[in-house]
């Protein structure tokens, strides 16, 4: 499980390293979503530049994987970026099929550094002092 955990984790690195490059390069052509509600809400996203840091976030993330680096950080931000991307593609623009591999991905990670995620996962935390 090790080296699977491994693969997915250099996977998930690569997938957000190049999708954040791409957010300030834009070397990826993207063709508009059909969804009038989804051109608004990238209309917003972009004109705010929002974008810039989701992008960042997104290659920090992905750099942090690919190095094996502070991995348990670079899992918790990129949760949150999967769970944007997901609620994105399930209520504006269906087709969230990278994202669902993208999900599978981080758990196949998340699986080999479950222990760094102890005392969040707890349901009375210990408390010092």
């Amino acid at each position: 499980m090790k080296i699977v955990s491994t693969i997915a984790r250099y996977l998930l690195g690569l997938m957000f390293t190049v999708f954040g490059l791409n957010g300030f390069l834009n070397f990826i052509p993207q063709s508009p979503p059909a969804n009038p509600l989804a051109q608004q809400f990238f209309g917003a996203v972009f004109a705010s530049h929002f974008a810039w840091f989701f992008f960042a976030v997104q290659l920090l993330g992905g750099v942090l994987l690919l190095s094996g680096y502070f991995v348990p950080l670079a899992l918790t931000l990129l949760a949150a970026e999967l769970y944007n991307i997901l609620a994105f593609h399930i209520t504006l623009a269906p087709g969230a099929a990278p994202a669902v591999v993208a999900c599978v991905l981080w758990v196949l990670v998340f699986q080999q550094y479950r222990g760094s995620f102890a005392g969040i996962l707890r349901a009375k935390p210990l408390v010092e002092g």
